[in-house]
């Protein structure tokens, strides 16, 4: 896999170019935008200068990755490509188009990838007359500094397609984790509860978000929920709670919140608009929390989360250490979901969220049949 192209010359995919070019890849870069790939090769030289700067490459390294990059006018220049890498819009119809004429041009074993965070890569595929050659390498912001890559075969993808991509990415030298396709894949779906059940709590009055944001931190997360939903954008971190609901079938467990509904209807987006939870330029309060309160938001937190892991693993979405690499390395989490519960005990965690569950007496609180198990072994 020498010879790669990327389709769609903005952040994600100038950054993926950026890290086939660090592997020793000759890379094509395409963007049916006027001035966009030229844009690219610009941020991608000044990362590059970075990495120089910082010692983390030598002078020989940075004038070859910046020569190994390519700019490309047209699809029909992709003919030898080992790979193809899409990192267009988030839009069905589109990506289905592209794909189909990628397919006219790329040699017939060349790999049809596509970097989509939340859409369907059967349906991609469905658009190829040879769909066993599409699949999903899903890198993360920015693919760069992120070590994780979610590999996710179609329905109709073949083994060796998928063995030979998961080679290829890891020879880039990230981590690669396998996943079923189905909605959010890994990270966007285990990662669903983080956000909802905090909203939950929030909109309950249970607690400010400034004391949800501190509880969290205080167990090891880097940022809280509110402040991380303000740090990803409302218009991203919405619009993907509501795909990943809407993709199984409004199952109530990811339903979104009004109220950060209401926030991306404003177009507070969060730090990128100046306003969503929290106002910027935040000004910085210390938050005080009795201990008790805190140790309760932050277990219902993750007991909801780990029993999302466990339903992960026992839907055969994922293999327990795909989750925990998934959540360690894609979402910088203190550590892996299922090492966590080991600490904690399966058995309180089932207890915790027996108790919300008879409670609220809601679906979105059911128990995964895996979770029940681990509590009593």
């Amino acid at each position: 896999m020498k010879t790669i192209a990327i389709i769609g010359a903005g952040a994600m995919g100038s950054g993926i170019a950026q890290v086939a070019a660090m592997a020793g890849c000759e890379v094509l870069l395409y963007d049916t935008q006027v001035g966009a790939v030229e844009k690219a090769i610009t941020n991608i030289r000044a990362s590059v200068n970075k990495l120089l700067e910082k010692g983390k490459i030598e002078a020989h390294q940075a004038v070859a990755i910046e020569g190994a990059i390519y700019p490309c006018s047209s699809i029909q220049a992709m003919a030898d490509v080992d790979l193809v890498i899409e990192a267009i819009i988030e839009d069905l119809d589109i990506k289905k188009r592209v794909f189909s004429d990628l397919e006219s041009v790329i040699k017939p074993d060349g790999i049809l990838a596509t970097n989509t965070s939340s859409l369907s890569i059967t349906s991609i595929a469905a658009s190829l007359k040879n769909p066993e050659r599409c699949i999903g390498i899903h890198f993360f912001n920015p693919p760069v500094l992120m070590q994780l890559v979610e590999v996710i075969p179609a329905v109709q993808t073949s083994e060796d397609v998928v063995l030979t991509s998961i080679k290829c990415i890891e020879a880039w030298g990230k981590r690669v984790v396998k996943a079923k396709d189905t909605p959010g894949f890994i990270v966007n779906k285990v990662a669903r509860p983080f956000y909802s059940e905090a909203l939950r709590i929030y909109d309950e009055g249970l607690a400010s978000k400034e004391e949800i944001d501190e509880s969290m931190k205080l167990v090891g997360f880097k940022m809280g929920p509110f402040e991380l939903m303000d740090f990803i954008g409302h218009d991203v971190n919405y619009r993907v709670t509501e795909s990943v609901w809407r993709g199984f079938y409004f199952d109530p467990r990811y339903k979104p919140s009004l109220t950060q509904q209401r926030l991306f209807e404003a177009s507070h987006f969060g730090r990128k608009s100046g306003k969503g939870f929290y106002s910027y330029p935040r000004e910085e309060k210390e938050v005080t929390i009795e201990k008790d309160h805190a140790k309760k938001i932050s277990n219902r937190i993750l007991a909801m989360l780990i029993n999302e892991a466990a339903d992960t693993v026992y839907m055969g979405i994922a293999s327990r250490n795909d989750v925990d690499t998934a959540v360690v390395y894609g979402l910088n989490y203190p550590k892996g979901l299922f090492a966590w519960a080991e600490e904690i005990g399966y058995l309180s965690i089932v207890l915790t969220l027996e108790e919300y569950y008879n409670y609220y007496q809601e679906d979105r609180y059911r128990l995964s049949p895996l979770l029940r198990s681990l509590s009593k072994n």
